[in-house]
């Protein structure tokens, strides 16, 4: 039994350690820059079309250098959402492949672009815009004043307001 709970703390100290390094933020400002690195040598291609595979984007920009990678993005039932990254081996076929804008593959025009980095903590918080057609509505609801004439009763004089080009 005590071996047992030697083995489990032992466990849980390898993961917390693990989980400090995630949160060092050493280590995230080099992830950063690696993330920065990377991006440098990649580029956006927009305009891809859903039955194209990433051999054939590869492919298509094989003419302006060693492709690392290919990445066609996905929605969550696995269909493509149109677009791809394309990851070069070196950054000057980036400025080659900027040129292959607008050309053409499966017979769309491809929208193609440097990659730009993502920078976290960019989005900032904005309120609700508060709606003019709801009505405001108080921390808690008042009490209802019953008529004295009684429940579900309307006066006469509240009938419905008709158009009438006359008056």
């Amino acid at each position: 039994m005590e071996e047992e709970s030697a083995a489990l703390r032992e466990m849980q100290a390898k993961v917390a350690k693990e989980m400090g390094s995630v949160q060092d933020p050493a280590a995230s400002s080099a992830s950063q820059a690696n993330r920065e690195e990377i991006d440098s040598r990649s580029v956006f291609v927009g305009n891809v079309d859903y039955a194209c595979t990433p051999e054939e984007v590869q492919q298509h920009f094989q003419s302006c250098g060693t492709v690392n990678r290919v990445t066609i993005r996905t929605d969550k039932y696995g269909q493509p959402k149109g677009y791809a990254y394309v990851e070069f081996l070196e950054a000057e076929a980036v400025q080659e492949a900027i040129l292959l804008n607008e050309t053409e593959l499966h017979g769309r025009q491809l929208k193609v672009t440097a990659k730009r980095t993502n920078v976290p903590g960019m989005k900032q918080f904005r309120p609700r815009r508060p709606n003019p057609f709801m009505q405001p509505r108080g921390p808690f609801m008042t009490p209802y004043f019953y008529p004295p004439y009684g429940y579900g009763k309307v006066p006469r004089f509240r009938m419905a307001t008709r158009y009438s080009p006359y008056y």
